[in-house]
């Protein structure tokens, strides 16, 4: 975008899911998880396909069994007879090793949960773990992780630590209490393990529902692998964020934050909705900080007594025509105090004036003025077109009308205008 701060994002490895790149110097990545059950292998197909074709680049599906886990070689080979090869995390909770093992064998990711991997029935210990227990549990997680690292090495593939704060192990619990310090120090745990077995096609992962939470645990995640001379990507989220307009300004606070700081290289927002409804509001927040851009940027000011026009329906008018222009930014401003001014990054930007009519800029200058409203997105369209920035969006597109208001506005002049 023209102008636009550019974020300096923490330096990270480049990790390989499937074809597409997490870290490095690759866009930041968007991604969802399906909903249907895996043992039911055309209906996940279906979602993953859906998914897939409405913009996350990765889809991830739960294991929580052998029987499921085995079902991903069907997923796998389905979507590559029926669409395409689509990057794919096999999810993996409870007694995680043999699961994670087999999915292995089909997915481009294994996602583990350190809470669950090796479970531990939860006492209500108060009381601190010696280090002899602290060492003996910490042999039982290296014991059952080495034959997964083992086999996602063999296959080159990648493994995300993903500790979520509502699941940590109790031990953790007992020594950090319910904090951040211990989200990072169970994820700590697993990368050290995977150190040293030479194993780092890994992506990381700290969430809560809980945003402050959240930021807290990434920063602080960014800063201890950064001591330890690790650079592995972040993946960001609210989890359990819930649905509706709230739920996306969690996420949107939660993820939007840590990105403008640089840190984060592949996001989910987690909605209790059809999990399709996630991925809108990824971009949304990627395009607002400059980081993707997957449609036009529409600037608008929120209308007040100087607007000139129906600010609401014009601006629809004007989004209706050019929305498909992705790439470009385009202001519409009510009034010309502070228009050009506050749109001056904008490509073009379609002003009202005095007298009901427009002027419309290419930036900060005026190249059109004194525009019928009637035919203003009409001569804003020719604009593009005579600058070749144009793109029909279909062979068999027109022009939109405009909106009832300024329609029965124009009848009203010419009726008055006859009469007289």
């Amino acid at each position: 975008m023209p102008n636009q701060m550019t974020y300096l994002r923490r330096s990270t490895r480049s990790v390989a899911v499937g074809d597409i790149t997490i870290g490095g110097s690759a866009p930041v990545v968007v991604q969802s998880m399906i909903t249907e059950e895996t043992h039911n292998v055309d209906a996940s197909v279906d979602q993953i396909i859906a998914m897939h074709q409405a913009g996350s680049e990765i889809v991830r599906v739960t294991t929580p069994n052998m029987a499921e886990a085995r079902c991903l070689e069907e997923i796998k080979s389905r979507l590559k007879s029926r669409y395409q090869d689509v990057p794919l995390v096999a999810d993996v909770h409870h007694q995680g090793s043999d699961i994670a093992v087999e999915v292995s064998k089909y997915v481009d990711k294994v996602r583990l949960n350190p809470g669950l991997f090796v479970f531990h029935k939860r006492q209500s210990r108060e009381i601190d773990y010696s280090q002899s227990e602290i060492d003996e549990q910490l042999e039982a997680i290296e014991k059952s992780l080495l034959p997964v690292i083992r086999a996602c090495k063999e296959r080159g593939i990648a493994m995300r630590i993903g500790v979520n704060h509502g699941s940590l192990a109790e031990r953790l619990t007992v020594t950090w209490g319910d904090t951040p310090e211990g989200m990072v120090e169970s994820a700590m745990e697993y990368l050290r393990i995977c150190a040293r077995h030479d194993y780092h096609n890994l992506v990381v992962s700290l969430k809560a529902s809980r945003v402050p939470i959240m930021l807290a645990a990434n920063r602080l995640m960014a800063n201890r692998m950064a001591e330890e001379g690790m650079n592995y990507p972040l993946h960001l989220g609210v989890t359990e964020a819930g649905d509706g307009q709230y739920a996306r300004i969690k996420s949107t606070c939660g993820i939007g934050t840590l990105l403008a700081e640089g840190i984060g290289d592949t996001i989910r927002v987690s909605l209790a909705e059809d999990p399709i409804n996630e991925l809108p509001v990824c971009y949304d927040i990627l395009q607002s900080l400059g980081l993707r851009k997957t449609k036009v940027e529409f600037i608008a000011c929120p209308s007040c007594g100087r607007t000139k026009f129906d600010l609401p329906s014009v601006f629809g008018w004007v989004k209706q025509a050019t929305g498909h222009l992705v790439g470009l930014d385009i202001a519409v401003m009510g009034c010309i105090v502070n228009g050009p001014g506050e749109m001056g990054d904008a490509d073009y930007g379609y002003v009202g004036k005095a007298g009901g009519k427009i002027s419309l800029y290419r930036r900060r200058d005026e190249v059109k003025s004194g525009i019928p409203q009637e035919k203003s997105v009409e001569e804003l369209v020719n604009l593009i077109k005579s600058d070749g920035r144009w793109v029909d969006p279909s062979p068999d597109w027109v022009l939109p009308s405009p909106p009832r208001e300024l329609a029965d506005r124009i009848q009203r002049a010419v009726d008055i205008e006859l009469k007289v």
